[in-house]
């Protein structure tokens, strides 16, 4: 069985540069576990690493599709599991969970096809009505695991219940494809983290996030990923840049909340704080304890 490293954690973290600088290390190339990166000209609001930033480390899995283009869990993991069996020396850094899951377990998606036009089928359901819903429907499903907030979460559960009248837990085999060593990056107090992610979202604006997303507002491409779908009312003259960015800016929080969330309850992990003052101190930490996993 190959074995892979993965680096997760939240948002904002600093999964990118542990991840470049333990791949320096062990002589590994990256895969990019992120919905969003995939896609070329979504850069700045997808905290893409720049060619810069990677340091010639190979990264695959980004820019490699357009903004239009459709990508499914399934397609991440065919394509990160034909990386991985011929590559061997990989890491996984992502903070999206049930990609990353996808490719460690036997998860089953060969029956299953994304309906793009969910979101509209039920856009008339508040989230506590299609919550209901879904109960309705699947009355073993995990509500622990899936909360009635996660909109996207709970019209998936929706879709893969009515296509094959199963719960979407049912769909998970755990059963490992792969000997990995899960990195989570955590940092205790959350603020730290919210302040951290709130002088990214500035960052990103300072870099030109606006340009870069009025040239897809402009070409009528609406990303539904954070950093781009917030900036759409604005370009529409609906809310102001002010009130847009601090959307942004409490959506990314939201989404770090999940992935703690995700990451501590569905994935078996090897625990690591993170010192933001000093994060070369966590990387000699995680360094350590991936030369011992390797050379088991």
């Amino acid at each position: 069985m190959s074995k892979v490293i993965v680096i997760v954690g939240p948002t904002a973290i600093g999964k990118t540069k542990i991840s470049i600088e333990l791949a320096k290390k062990f002589n590994m190339e990256i895969i990019s576990g992120d919905s969003v990166a995939v896609y070329k000209k979504l850069d700045i609001g997808s905290a893409k690493p720049t060619i810069e930033e990677r340091q010639g480390i190979t990264h695959h899995l980004i820019d490699v599709l357009d903004p239009s283009e459709q990508y499914s869990v399934s397609d991440f993991q065919k394509k990160a599991r034909e990386i991985i069996d011929k590559k061997k020396n990989i890491i996984i850094c992502g903070g999206t969970g049930l990609y990353i899951q996808s490719v460690l377990f036997d998860y089953k998606f060969d029956a299953l096809k994304r309906d793009d036009n969910i979101e509209q089928k039920y856009e008339h359901l508040s989230n506590d009505e299609l919550f209901d819903y879904l109960l309705s429907l699947d009355k073993s499903i995990d509500t622990e695991k899936i909360h009635k907030n996660n909109r996207k979460r709970v019209l998936r559960a929706i879709e893969v219940y009515l296509d094959t009248n199963k719960s979407v837990h049912e769909i998970t085999n755990k059963k490992e494809v792969y000997d990995a060593f899960i990195v989570y990056l955590n940092v205790s107090d959350r603020e730290v983290l919210y302040q951290r992610i709130n002088k990214r979202v500035d960052n990103m604006i300072n870099d030109g996030l606006l340009d870069e997303v009025k040239e897809l507002y402009d070409n009528k491409v609406f990303p539904n990923a954070i950093g781009y779908k917030e900036l759409v009312p604005y370009f529409d003259r609906e809310i102001t840049l002010e009130t847009a960015i601090e959307e942004i800016k409490k959506n990314s929080r939201h989404l770090a909340k999940r992935q703690m969330t995700w990451f501590k309850n569905q994935m078996d992990t090897n625990f690591y704080e993170v010192n933001l003052n000093d994060i070369d101190e966590t990387i000699n930490t995680i360094e350590k304890d991936i030369k011992e996993y390797l050379e088991k």
